[in-house]
């Protein structure tokens, strides 16, 4: 059985991800100027992958940045990227993140009108997260890094430019975290660094509501989705560090941590909430709805399979 390895496709260019490169003046290196998708396969199936693409080709809308490949001609890098990695010999899901860049140019932040857009597909192993963090639960804690502006920064354009998020993840982790919540700038919950986030508050489950600011995550409507068609109801609504002094579970979603507990949250004035060890009730319900629902897309979507 040959090894599997991570493989980068630059521009069409194919090879080790150790070995890709991008040239220095590429504006989505220079300022970030750039936007992007991560999906997981399961069984060799992309999943969502039609949904990634059409918030792909929203979050390219939202920068006025013209895609020069299609749907279809992504999807066809892609699986030759894939191939190249020997995910189908060694037996293992993989891990794809697809980004765009405006291309490479002079030194300028108005992009040229003659810049050509350059694509890069990264291939690799899975991310292995912490068993604790599913048997007992991820620990958050609530930062003085807000989250960016809806009216500076539209947090449903998926690009290039994480700082506000890392700078939110170094402060937890001086906290004694393992991921940040992030608040806007009128106190109201928005989501982790990098994953959405959900509560149980008076034996509901509820999400921060859109207009908090938070990227419209596909996991989370997934999830959504599968806990309606099961009889459990989900809310979206604002909420701020008050209401959570009520909350009895909470748990993350994204696309490589699916439904993840969450075991302690540290608001800002240092008061911890804890939470059921590995997930409550309700908590475990999604879990399993959400599983069940991956289950079903996977084998209605076998044909799409990158080996």
């Amino acid at each position: 059985m040959e090894g599997f390895e991570s493989m980068t496709n630059v521009d069409g260019l194919i090879t080790r991800t150790e070995d890709a490169r991008v040239p220095v003046m590429d504006r989505g290196f220079l300022y970030g100027d750039s936007i992007y998708e991560v999906f997981r396969t399961y069984g060799g199936v992309p999943l969502f992958y039609d949904e990634h693409w059409a918030r792909f080709e929203n979050s390219a809308a939202l920068i006025s940045m013209t895609l020069d490949l299609d749907k279809d001609q992504m999807a066809e890098e892609i699986r030759q990227t894939v191939r190249m990695s020997n995910a189908k010999q060694s037996g293992r899901d993989v891990y794809v993140r697809y980004a765009v860049t405006r291309g490479e140019g002079p030194v300028d932040l108005y992009p040229a009108e003659s810049l050509t857009t350059r694509y890069v597909i990264i291939v690799k192993a899975l991310q292995a997260w912490k068993a604790e963090f599913y048997t007992e639960g991820m620990r958050l804690a609530i930062t003085e890094t807000k989250r960016n502006p809806v009216t500076a920064l539209d947090p449903n354009i998926k690009g290039g430019n994480y700082l506000n998020n890392v700078l939110g993840v170094i402060e937890a982790r001086a906290l004694g975290a393992d991921d940040c919540l992030m608040l806007n700038h009128a106190g109201c919950i928005t989501e982790a660094s990098n994953s959405n986030v959900f509560f149980v508050l008076d034996g509901k489950l509820v999400t921060p509501a859109e207009s908090s600011g938070n990227l419209r995550g596909l996991t989370k409507a997934a999830v959504r989705t599968a806990c309606k068609a099961n009889g459990l109801a989900t809310f979206e609504k604002e909420l701020t560090q008050a209401a959570l002094i009520e909350a009895t579970e909470c748990f993350v979603t994204s696309a490589t941590r699916e439904v993840m507990p969450v075991r302690s949250l540290r608001l800002a004035d240092g008061t911890e909430l804890e939470f059921p060890a590995g997930g409550g009730a309700l908590t475990q319900r999604a879990k399993a709805y959400y599983s069940e629902y991956v289950d079903a897309y996977v084998a209605a979507n076998a044909q799409y399979s990158l080996y």
